[in-house]
């Protein structure tokens, strides 16, 4: 076996390669995606052109840097899918720019609205009176900041 590997080396670049992929198939966050990729590109040029040992390594090393680092310039230049999922699991954060109106008569800037099938505690600095239209600001702990509507 290590005769027919030594007789064509671009057997044991693709087989490698091969390897690589399925192992990274089995769930290793690609961290064997590009080596396999690189192993594979080693495979095909060492079929057309024979190299030595040598630079067959060095052109795996080459070859793994190259590809990771190229894909992590196109990760950085395609736009974020998920900036809209940024408040997932944050139901004040969701709750920005909703309106509401005053349930109680507000004491020290606190009051409570009511949003959807929840009421919840408020703040804000304005003189605001029982039933008058809010809209929600931000979010400090469990207490929403409001503004008059």
């Amino acid at each position: 076996m290590f005769q027919q590997l030594a007789a064509n080396p671009h057997l044991f670049w693709l087989s490698l390669g091969g390897l690589l992929l399925a192992a990274e198939m089995l769930g290793a966050s690609g961290y064997l995606l590009w080596s396999g990729v690189a192993a594979a590109l080693v495979g095909l040029l060492i079929w057309l052109v024979p190299l030595s040992w040598e630079w067959q390594g060095v052109a795996f090393a080459v070859l793994t840097v190259v590809a990771a680092l190229l894909w992590a310039n196109w990760l950085k230049r395609q736009p974020a899918e998920n900036s809209a999922n940024e408040s997932l699991n944050q139901r004040g954060l969701q709750l920005v720019g909703l309106h509401g109106h005053l349930l109680e008569q507000p004491e020290n800037g606190y009051s409570r609205i009511r949003i959807g099938d929840s009421t919840w505690r408020v703040y804000c600095l304005d003189n605001l009176d029982i039933g008058d239209e809010v809209i929600v600001i931000g979010i400090e702990g469990n207490t929403l900041k409001i503004k008059s509507a």
